[in-house]
């Protein structure tokens, strides 16, 4: 059957949090001393890892974390806390660094996600974006243009639901008014995305690369589907 309508994730797939090196240039560690080359790049991706959790937490803050993506204050609580735990003390520098990750200006988008967007939506094929988060992300696809190429998005603070969990994905297909049959789910994550197929839609994985690396990813896959 034809794909009729493409979910889109967000972190990873559409869009990503790149390693800007000024975010760090007053970050220290417990010592007082700057963070090397290394830890900086481990502190970015601890921020952006949608499912892989990289320290030790005690029971209250592991019951935010399994639960950020569904309140924005376990949200702020976790990562701050997970700040904390790899190595930066300073809360205003924890307070800092955490502004940067929900602020949808700072996300990018990769390379061909414009074009994806526009293409999939000038063929008539319906478009959402599904994802599991705690901020409201409409900015940065208005920031970038992208906005006028979605029908709707479904994030998990909003409707209650976070992937794998079935109900979001039947959420984001009543939205679109599509059936799962002809529904292609697009994301970084087979875990989280990967549930989509519990339903019956297809599902496309990209790599969550650095977009300077990844620049057909988005295009590729979708075309493997024949969507485009």
């Amino acid at each position: 059957m034809p794909i009729t309508s493409v979910l889109f994730d967000f972190s990873g797939t559409l869009f990503r949090l790149e390693h800007d090196a000024s975010w760090l240039d007053d970050v220290t560690d417990h010592r007082g001393d700057p963070l090397d080359i290394e830890a900086q790049a481990e502190l970015m991706r601890r921020m952006t890892a949608p499912v892989t959790l990289a320290v030790d937490l005690d029971d209250e803050h592991l019951h935010a974390w399994h639960h950020r993506d569904l309140d924005p204050g376990l949200h702020r609580k976790v990562y701050l806390e997970m700040l904390r735990r790899s190595g930066i003390p300073r809360v205003e520098q924890a307070k800092a660094l955490y502004s940067r990750l929900v602020d949808p200006s700072a996300w990018t988008p990769y390379p061909d996600a414009g074009a994806v967007l526009r293409d999939v939506s000038s063929a008539g094929i319906s478009v959402g974006v599904l994802s599991n988060i705690a901020f409201d992300i409409r900015p940065a696809f208005e920031k970038h243009g992208l906005d006028a190429y979605v029908d709707e998005f479904v994030l998990s603070y909003e409707v209650g639901a976070i992937k794998p969990d079935p109900e979001v994905f039947r959420i984001a297909l009543d939205r679109l008014g599509a059936s799962a049959e002809q529904t292609l789910m697009v994301g970084d994550s087979e875990q989280a995305d990967g549930g989509a197929r519990q339903l019956g839609c297809a599902f496309a994985l990209v790599d969550p690369a650095p977009t300077a690396e990844r620049t057909d990813g988005l295009l590729t896959a979708l075309r493997e589907h024949s969507v485009l």
